[in-house]
Order: C-alpha cells, then sequence, then structure tokens
C-alpha cells in the first residue's frame, strides 16, 4: 500500500530545509549507460533529487548544478518533441530527457536560473509561468546571500594537534591524511557509538556506501534533544565536496571536517575512542637470590690514632765505621749495595767529633765549680767551729 502523497512530502521536507522550486518526471542517462532511466525528479535549491517514483520517500540520487559547466540541447525546441538537453559537470555528464517538450523548457528555465541567479532570455514559457520563475530566483537570491553572524569563539586546544595536517602535509605524502576521527564502521555502528559515548566526541568520519566516497555522522544537541545526521563527501579530482544545501569544496579531508566545526561553532569536536585503563595491581614475587631479611646495621670502626714512629721503631744500631782501604773500591754514598744509609752515618760521627771538645769544656768548668764550693763550705765550717769554741771559753 502506497503512502499518501502529502505524507511522502513531508517526510521528504525533513531531508533537506531546501525549497522546492519544480518537480516532475524524467529520464536520466550517463555517457557510460546505454538507455535511459525514468525518475520522478525535485529542483530543491540548486540540487536536483531523483527518486524511483513519486510514492518514494528517500531519494535514489542527486545532482548538485552548483558544479554544472554547461547546458547544452540536442535539438531545437519542438512542439510535440521529446527535449533532450546535455549538463557538463566538473566530474560526470548527465543527459536528460522530458517527454513533453513544454516541460523540458520549464526545467531548463529554472536550472538556468538557480545556476546562474538570473533568469535566462529566449524562454519559451508563458507569462504565469515567468511570475513563477521570478519567484523561485528571488527566494534563491534570498537563501543564497550570506548572512553576517557573530564573529567565531577561539580554536580550542584540539584543533593544534596533529590529527588536523595543513594541506602542503598532504601533498609531501603518497597517500591521503586521515583525521583522527577516521574510522572505518558502517554508518548504524558509527551512530551507536556517538550515542553510547558522548563524551568521547560528536563527529565520525567513516567509508561511504559509494567507492572511494566518504561520510560524516555527527551527534548534535537541539532543544528538542540529540540528533543524528549523516553527510555525504564526495571526491572529486580536486578535492573533496561536502554535500549540502550549498555544496562546499575543499582539498582534504582535514579540511572536511574543519568545515564543520567552524559551521557549528566549535560546538562539536572530533570522536577520539577513550583508552582502556587497569584497575588491578599485581605484585610480583621477589627474586630467589634477593634476601628479604632487614639488613643488619653497619658497625663504623672507631678511628685509631697511629703511634708515634719512634715508639714503634726500634733503632737499629749503626753499622761500625770501616776505614777505607786506598787498595780496596769504594761505593758511592748513594749505591752502598749493604749500608744504604751510610751518608747519614757519616754525617752522625761528624756531629760526635764537633761535639767533643765543647763536652770537656763544660765537664771542666763543672769540675772547676765544684773544687771552689768545697773550699768554700771548709771555710765556713772552719769559722764556725772557731766562733763555737770562743763562745765556750767565754762561758766558762
Amino acid at each position: 500500500m502506497s503512502l499518501p502523497a502529502r505524507v511522502v512530502h513531508k517526510r521528504r521536507a525533513t531531508i533537506t530545509a531546501l525549497p522546492l522550486y519544480y518537480s516532475g518526471h524524467l529520464l536520466k542517462k550517463l555517457t557510460k549507460d546505454k538507455d535511459y532511466i525514468k525518475y520522478y525528479g525535485e529542483l530543491r535549491g540548486a540540487t536536483l533529487f531523483l527518486y524511483n517514483d513519486n510514492s518514494q520517500d528517500t531519494y535514489t540520487e542527486k545532482l548538485d548544478l552548483e558544479q554544472l559547466k554547461s547546458l547544452k540541447l540536442e535539438s531545437p525546441y519542438q512542439k510535440k518533441d521529446p527535449t533532450i538537453f546535455i549538463l557538463t559537470m566538473h566530474t560526470e555528464v548527465v543527459q536528460l530527457k522530458m517527454e513533453n517538450s513544454d516541460t523540458g523548457e520549464e526545467w531548463r528555465g529554472y536550472i538556468l536560473t538557480v545556476v546562474k541567479k538570473e533568469i535566462p532570455s529566449k524562454l519559451q514559457l508563458l507569462p504565469g509561468q515567468m511570475l513563477q520563475l521570478q519567484d523561485a530566483l528571488d527566494q534563491e537570491r534570498r537563501r543564497s546571500t550570506p548572512k553576517e553572524g557573530p564573529p567565531l569563539p577561539p580554536r580550542p586546544p584540539f584543533l593544534l594537534s596533529t590529527s588536523l595536517a595543513t594541506p602542503e602535509d598532504e601533498l609531501d605524502q603518497c597517500t591521503p591524511d586521515l583525521p583522527a576521527c577516521f574510522l572505518s564502521v558502517s554508518r548504524q555502528e558509527a551512530e551507536r557509538m556517538l550515542e553510547a559515548n558522548p563524551e568521547c566526541g560528536s563527529i565520525i568520519l567513516r567509508p561511504s556506501t559509494l567507492a572511494n566516497n566518504y561520510a560524516l555522522t555527527v551527534r548534535q544537541l537541539m532543544p528538542s534533544g540529540p540528533v543524528i545526521k549523516n553527510f555525504r563527501v564526495t571526491t572529486t579530482n580536486s578535492g573533496f565536496v561536502i554535500e549540502l544545501d550549498t555544496p562546499a569544496m575543499v582539498s582534504s579531508l582535514n579540511d572536511v571536517l574543519k568545515y564543520i566545526l567552524e559551521k557549528t561553532e566549535y560546538r562539536l569536536h572530533p570522536y577520539v575512542a577513550s583508552q582502556p585503563y587497569d584497575t588491578c595491581i599485581d605484585v610480583s614475587p621477589a627474586p630467589k637470590h634477593v634476601n628479604m631479611t632487614l639488613p643488619t646495621p653497619k658497625t663504623v670502626p672507631k678511628a685509631q690514632v697511629a703511634p708515634m714512629l719512634r715508639s714503634q721503631t726500634k733503632e737499629e744500631p749503626l753499622p761500625p765505621q770501616t776505614k777505607s782501604v786506598e787498595s780496596e773500591y769504594v761505593f758511592p754514598d748513594d749505591q752502598h749495595p749493604d749500608v744504604p744509609n751510610l751518608k747519614l752515618v757519616q754525617l752522625d760521627g761528624e756531629l760526635h767529633e764537633v761535639l767533643k771538645p765543647r763536652m770537656e769544656n763544660v765537664y771542666t768548668e763543672h769540675d772547676t765549680v765544684e773544687e771552689v764550693t768545697t773550699e768554700k763550705n771548709e771555710t765556713t765550717e772552719k769559722s764556725h767551729s772557731g766562733t763555737a769554741q770562743w763562745t765556750t771559753e767565754s762561758e766558762i
């Protein structure tokens, strides 16, 4: 059972906030395709969304008309003949075919108006159709005019890390540098990770289901609650295209991340998985050769005063002086084999010879003093004995 058209259109409006300018059936073919494929197209802003039929609420593919280089009619406008025109894009060439020539003329007018921001001349349209086209042009101009917002806050510290490489650094490498938030996960896994670990981050860059393309999964906090959105990043020859209402073209995947951060005023930050931490401390066993007993205190030996050298060493007797014989060989003083200190012994002998006369003089003077002292004592004794005798006689 197909859904009502009102429900389908409401669901399509939730996919994007771009205004709907024109819609209708058309056929599309790429250069490599053999046959045309029928779609139901909606021109929202400068993006052409293609659905398999009018009852489908999710688009199958879309064309970014901002990348349009030229639009060429394959055949001039003729009544009752299909209209075919060729769209030359940056990455591919697309052919669109309309069975009704009037419908094809309207498609051509709207496409050129939203791309060039002016109504093309020489259109085969009625006045009412021209008024609708003018309304679409005014609305597109208002939407495309950049709004001046408040200045952006300073960049957070995590943007200064090496995970965000500059384009110059990428040119020096053979392979493009991937941001730290790039994870090889599916769309469902990325959404589950952001829901389960909001503290780890809110942006995940992941591979897309299309070859050589990428996708961004973003978790934003809105007044009604957290909302998860997915954005497609298309790879081109000159860089990467972020498929938004107004597609943005950047030169690297790191610039894709920086663009999202700037647009959200740095309220989001890349997802970085938390590292696990250990909770148990293991005690390793002690080696067998290590003694676990308490070490015995070391005793410091007491300082000993070395005794005087004279008290420990015994005086060795001096060797007797030998008179040198003229016929015998005399060793030098410093090279004598038996008496190494012969020079000292000779000096000691000479000293004794010098002091001997002086010692004799001292002894002579001493004996003279003793004789004089003895004579004085005898004289004194005699005087005392005479006095005592005289006293005794007088008493008698």
